[in-house]
C-alpha cells in the first residue's frame, strides 16, 4: 500500500485514466462518477455500462438517470454552457449487461476496451432482499464472474474494485473481520456450498416450472421462495447477501494475480458533505421508517434501540473507493475493506429515533386542506420478534380471524375487506422477517484495513485538504447533527414522492 498519500496524489492518480464503471445508474455509482469528473476533469474516459438495446438508448439512459440528476448541479454550474460538451467528451456509454460473457458487447468495442481500460469498478448488483433467485444469481454471482474474466483480458488494467456489502457476514455476532470468503464456505456448520450446483438447481427449477406451464406470477413466487430457502440453508438471511457472498467467492477464486479490492460498506445513507448534503436515491430500511413516520402510515417498527445501527454516508464510501484505487494500483493482491461505523463511532438506533422525534416536533409535516401542522404520535419500537408478533396477533390477527368467521356466517359479504386486510397483514409479517437480521443485528464490523488506509492519507497538511475531500473517517461524524440537519431533511426532500 502507498503511504503518505494526500488529496493531490489521489486526484492526480485519475488523470489520463480510462475507467469502466458498472452500476452507474445506482446511488453510489452516480456519486462516484460525479466525484471523479468534479475533482479530476482530466480523466481520459469514463465508460458506463448500462442495460440498453443500443448506444443511443444507453446515452439517453445516462442523461436521464445519471448526469441529469441533482447531484451533478455543482458540476453543471462549474462548466456552465460547456457542461454537455464536457460530459460527451468524458463519458462513453456502453449498451451491455454483466450477466453476459464480455457483457454482450460487440467485437469492435471489446478490442478498444481490452487495450484502453486502466480501472474497473463493479458496482452493478440487484439489492432486493427477496429477489428471484435466478435474477439475483445472474447479477450478483455470474456478474462478478464475467467482470473478473473481462478484467483479466485488459492488457493495461491496474486494478479491479468490487463493491459488496458488509452484511455478507449474515447474522454473525461479535467482531466480524475483513477476511475473504473461500470457495465452498458457508455460514452454517455442516454445509458445503457448491456454486455450480446452485446454478444447475436454478436451471432445473425454471425448466420444471415451464414444463408445468406455470404462470409468470407463480414462477416469480417460486423463484423468490427458492432464493430465500437456499440462502437460509447455508446460513444467510436473504437472497441478496447470499448471492453477494457467492460473487465474492468467485472473484477471489478466479482473479489470478489481478489487483482486486473488495469494498464492503454497511447501510449507505445520504451525502454528508459534498457536493450536495442530504442527497440520496433508493430507500433503505431506516429511510422507509422516516417516510412512513412522516406520513403516519407506520406506527410501530421492529428494532432494539440499544443495538448499533451501522450506517455510512455515501460520499464517505466513494472517498474510500478512490483512495483504495490509488493505494492498491498494480499491487497483484486482494484486499478487503469494511467501510463501516460500528467500531469507530457506534450509533445506537436510539439516536435516529430521538433525532427523528425532535426533527418532526420542530418541523411538523403540513397536512390537511389548509396546510396546518400535523400532530405526530410517537412510534412504538419492539426489541424482539416475539414481542412484535404478540402485538400483531392481538392488534391485527385476532380481529382478522373474527372478521373471517363473520364473513363465513354472512355468506362472504366481507370477502373483499377480509382479503385486503389479510394481504396487508402478510405483507407486514414478511417485512418483519426480512428486516429483522438488520434491525436486530448484533455484529460489529472490524475495520483494521480501512483504518490503515485512512492513516496512509497525509494528515499533516495545514489546509487539511485530504481530510475534507477524501474523508471516510466515521469518527468525524456527529450522528445526532447528521440525522437532524442532513439526513432526515434529505430523505423528505428527495425521497418522499
Amino acid at each position: 500500500m502507498v503511504g503518505g498519500m494526500d488529496a493531490e496524489m489521489v486526484v492526480g492518480y485519475f488523470r489520463g485514466k480510462s475507467i469502466l464503471i458498472t452500476g452507474s445508474t445506482g446511488f453510489l455509482g452516480k456519486v462516484l462518477v460525479e466525484k471523479i469528473l468534479r475533482v479530476q476533469p482530466d480523466v481520459k474516459k469514463i465508460f458506463l455500462l448500462v442495460r440498453a438495446t443500443d448506444i443511443e438508448s444507453a446515452k439517453l439512459r445516462i442523461q436521464m438517470e445519471v448526469t441529469g440528476r441533482e447531484i451533478f448541479q455543482v458540476l453543471k454550474e462549474k462548466h456552465g454552457m460547456e457542461f454537455d460538451d464536457f460530459i460527451e467528451e468524458k463519458i462513453c456509454p456502453l449498451a451491455g449487461d454483466i450477466m453476459y460473457e464480455d457483457f454482450g458487447l460487440d467485437t469492435g468495442s471489446l478490442r478498444e476496451l481490452y487495450k484502453g481500460i486502466d480501472i474497473i469498478v463493479n458496482g452493478a448488483a440487484t439489492t432486493n432482499f427477496s429477489e428471484r433467485y435466478d435474477v439475483a444469481f445472474d447479477a450478483n454471482v455470474l456478474g462478478a464472474k464475467h467482470v473478473c474474466a473481462f478484467a483479466r483480458k485488459c492488457s493495461k488494467l491496474k486494478m479491479l474494485l468490487h463493491v459488496s456489502t458488509a452484511y455478507v457476514a449474515g447474522e454473525q455476532e461479535g467482531i466480524i473481520l475483513e477476511k475473504p470468503f473461500l470457495m465452498g464456505e458457508s455460514l452454517k456448520e455442516g454445509t458445503h456450498l457448491d456454486i455450480e450446483s446452485e446454478l444447475n438447481l436454478i436451471k432445473e427449477t425454471r425448466r420444471d416450472l415451464k414444463a408445468n406451464c406455470s404462470s409468470e406470477k407463480a414462477e416469480r413466487r417460486a423463484m423468490k421462495e427458492l432464493g430465500l430457502k437456499r440462502a437460509r440453508k447455508f446460513g444467510w438471511p436473504n437472497t441478496y447477501v447470499f448471492t453477494k457472498a457467492m460473487g465474492e467467492m468467485l472473484l477471489g477464486h478466479l482473479r489470478g494475480d489481478l489487483p482486486v479490492v473488495i469494498l464492503r460498506p454497511s447501510i449507505i445513507t445520504s451525502i454528508l458533505k459534498e457536493p450536495l448534503p442530504g442527497w440520496m436515491e433508493g430507500i433503505r430500511t431506516i429511510d422507509a421508517v422516516v417516510i412512513s413516520y412522516a406520513k403516519q402510515t407506520l406506527s410501530f417498527f421492529l428494532v432494539d434501540l440499544d443495538l448499533i445501527m451501522d450506517v455510512i454516508p455515501g460520499d464517505m464510501v466513494v472517498n474510500a473507493m478512490m483512495v483504495a484505487m490509488t493505494a492498491h494500483s498494480e499491487e497483484q493482491s486482494q484486499t478487503i475493506y469494511h467501510v463501516t461505523s460500528s467500531l469507530r463511532n457506534p450509533a445506537p438506533y436510539a439516536i435516529l429515533a430521538e433525532s427523528g422525534h425532535r426533527y418532526f416536533f420542530d418541523n411538523p409535516p403540513r397536512t390537511g386542506r389548509n396546510g396546518e401542522p400535523a400532530r405526530l404520535n410517537k412510534m412504538r419500537f419492539f426489541s424482539t420478534v416475539k414481542r412484535l408478533s404478540l402485538y400483531m396477533a392481538i392488534k391485527y390477527r385476532l380481529p382478522l380471524e373474527m372478521l373471517r368467521l363473520v364473513n363465513i356466517a354472512l355468506c362472504g359479504v366481507f370477502s373483499r375487506r377480509y382479503n385486503e386486510l389479510s394481504r396487508k397483514y402478510r405483507f407486514v409479517m414478511q417485512l418483519i422477517e426480512l428486516y429483522a437480521p438488520y434491525s436486530l443485528f448484533k455484529g460489529c464490523f472490524d475495520d483494521t484495513n480501512t483504518e490503515r488506509l485512512r492513516l496512509a492519507m497525509n494528515k499533516e497538511r495545514e489546509d487539511n485538504e485530504a481530510n475534507y475531500f477524501f474523508d471516510f473517517d466515521p469518527k468525524s461524524i456527529d450522528w445526532d447533527d447528521y440525522f437532524y440537519s442532513v439526513h432526515i431533511p434529505g430523505v423528505l426532500k428527495y425521497m418522499r414522492d
